[in-house]
């Protein structure tokens, strides 16, 4: 055993677990979180250790050693995303715990479809059950939601981008979700590309003065995109060959506009109150990509659920 976010559980057991887009601090952090909260009421770490006992439902309901079997079972049809964090959960509560899934993240399922077989130790299984479910149901939400506006625009060459409007600890996981669902994703955070969006641009003095003190900041060492919401703003930014120009709340017209004199120069983004009734004629527009924070901000969870016995 080595020391890790999870305690008494092995890290090389959990690396088998996880794929290498989950194995990441924050992930590691809120898996444990999600049982401690459910299990201690201040969320103290070391309940993890007894985290069977303290459910006091199961605890006086379920004898220690009864062993129970069941499935994992989607209740609607939609895209798959979050297994990992299922076996790695259940992993956490207890290492008899397992875990069987028969369909991998980002594949289809439809409603009534048996998606993993559970089973190990009563009391350790359902105190997992519902902090496990809630990740599956989150993760498989964002990736369905995420999968209708990729199927939207299939029948042109635009990518599907997400943005930093992810439930605040999330972010690896709803990324990753993303990506299960067919979508792109945008910059992880503040530090790994520059976007320039109109605070930046007002408070430098506007779009050629901002891009001259990014290059002098940064020169080549990060990717830059910079927001715009005119077209002399396109054409402005367009002097500075930026790595991508984000068309902001542009309507249909200006959309075309902006790509026919752009002229593949450089790579455009549309982003802006774009719905999925509304995606396939932006994306038609001949923009490059579309970002949309509804895949990660208004994605309902799928629902799904486990029976045992």
């Amino acid at each position: 055993m080595t020391d890790s976010p999870f305690g008494s559980v092995a890290t090389p057991t959990l690396r088998r677990v996880l794929p290498d887009a989950l194995r990441h601090p924050t992930v590691l952090r809120l898996l444990r979180l999600s049982v401690a909260e459910d299990v201690h009421p201040e969320g103290k770490r070391n309940a993890i250790d007894t985290a069977s006992q303290r459910d006091v439902t199961s605890a006086a309901t379920i004898a220690p050693d009864r062993r129970l079997e069941g499935h994992i079972v989607a209740k609607e049809s939609g895209i798959l995303a979050g297994m990992p964090l299922v076996r790695a959960l259940f992993r956490l509560v207890d290492d008899e715990l397992s875990v069987t899934p028969q369909v991998g993240d980002g594949t289809r399922v439809e409603a009534g479809q048996t998606v993993a077989a559970v089973a190990g130790p009563g009391p350790a299984l359902l105190t997992a059950e519902r902090p496990a479910l809630n990740f599956l149901g989150r993760l498989s939400g964002v990736a369905t939601r995420t999968c209708r506006f990729v199927d939207a625009v299939a029948h042109t060459d635009v990518d599907i981008l997400d943005t930093r409007k992810t439930l605040p600890g999330h972010r690896h996981l709803d990324k990753y979700a993303v990506r299960q669902g067919g979508g792109r994703n945008h910059r992880m955070g503040l530090y790994d590309m520059v976007l320039i969006k109109d605070n930046h641009i007002d408070g430098a003095g506007g779009v050629a003065e901002v891009l001259r003190r990014v290059r002098k900041q940064h020169g080549d060492n990060h990717p830059v995109e910079i927001e715009v919401k005119t077209l002399d703003e396109l054409d402005e930014a367009l002097a500075f060959s930026p790595d991508v120009i984000l068309l902001d709340n542009m309507d249909r017209d200006t959309l075309r506009h902006a790509v026919d004199w752009t002229d593949g120069r450089v790579p455009l983004e549309a982003s802006g109150g774009v719905t999925i009734d509304t995606v396939a004629a932006v994306a038609e527009t001949g923009v490059d990509r579309i970002s949309v924070g509804a895949l990660t901000h208004s994605a309902a969870a799928l629902d799904v659920s486990i029976r045992a016995r």
